[in-house]
């Protein structure tokens, strides 16, 4: 994809960079118009259990996981009961599983105990549980219940949108809160979504398609 777009400059206003913003998700509209979570769950609560594990471990692994993981062990009363070692076992693939079950049965017993077995709509009370930070809270927010508590910041997303001169820095807390005075609220959900999807197609991490992107006419292109 040619272009003959002029470089987006280092200080580049805060104005100006929403409007550049705003070009690029009209663009994600048009080429990714039905993004959505690439974790499978049917329940808020097994959203929540999915995106504990997808951490450090791709999703497509975790789904493969979860499929076994909630018939051997209904979530959460099932998780709750169950043994670390089962847990663990069932877990193993995802890496960081020791941590990762002890944080599953924490969660599960929670739910069970202090909410009757359902997810709480609210930010605080999820980063309560554990495991439960504030990317993992965002997620089930957002999908689950369509609540838009704040951008998902994942490796894609601090990725490109460092690539893409909208912020800079890798620390997710501050990204985040530079992405939600950027990004529109009610585009909060899907702008993880997309950037995800395009960083998983096309802007790759170690071998980005720059001739081939259709956001190449907006992108600085800070590799």
């Amino acid at each position: 994809m040619k272009s003959q777009k002029s470089k987006v400059r280092k200080n580049e206003s805060v104005a100006k960079k929403k409007e550049r913003l705003a070009r690029i998700i009209k663009l994600f509209q048009k080429y990714y118009p039905d993004v959505k979570c690439a974790l499978n769950y049917t329940t808020p609560e097994e959203l929540l259990v999915a995106t504990i594990l997808s951490a450090q471990c791709t999703d497509a692994r975790v789904n493969i996981v979860t499929e076994t993981l909630f018939k051997e062990c209904p979530v959460p009363e099932g998780l709750a009961r169950a043994s670390i070692a089962k847990i663990e076992k069932l877990i193993h693939s995802t890496g960081f599983y020791k941590n990762k079950a002890k944080n599953l049965k924490s969660c599960c017993l929670d739910l069970v105990e202090k909410y009757g077995g359902k997810v709480p709509r609210d930010l605080n009370k999820l980063t309560e549980l554990g495991g439960v930070g504030r990317k993992t809270a965002n997620v089930v927010l957002g999908n689950a219940f369509g609540i838009a508590s704040g951008v998902v910041v994942d490796t894609h997303v601090t990725r490109l949108s460092n690539r893409l001169g909208l912020v800079q820095g890798r620390n997710a807390v501050q990204l985040e809160r530079e992405l939600n005075e950027l990004v529109e609220k009610k585009h909060w959900i899907n702008f993880s979504h997309w950037l995800i999807t395009h960083g998983r197609s096309t802007c790759g991490a170690r071998s980005p398609k720059c001739e081939v992107c259709f956001l190449e006419d907006l992108c600085p292109k800070v590799l």
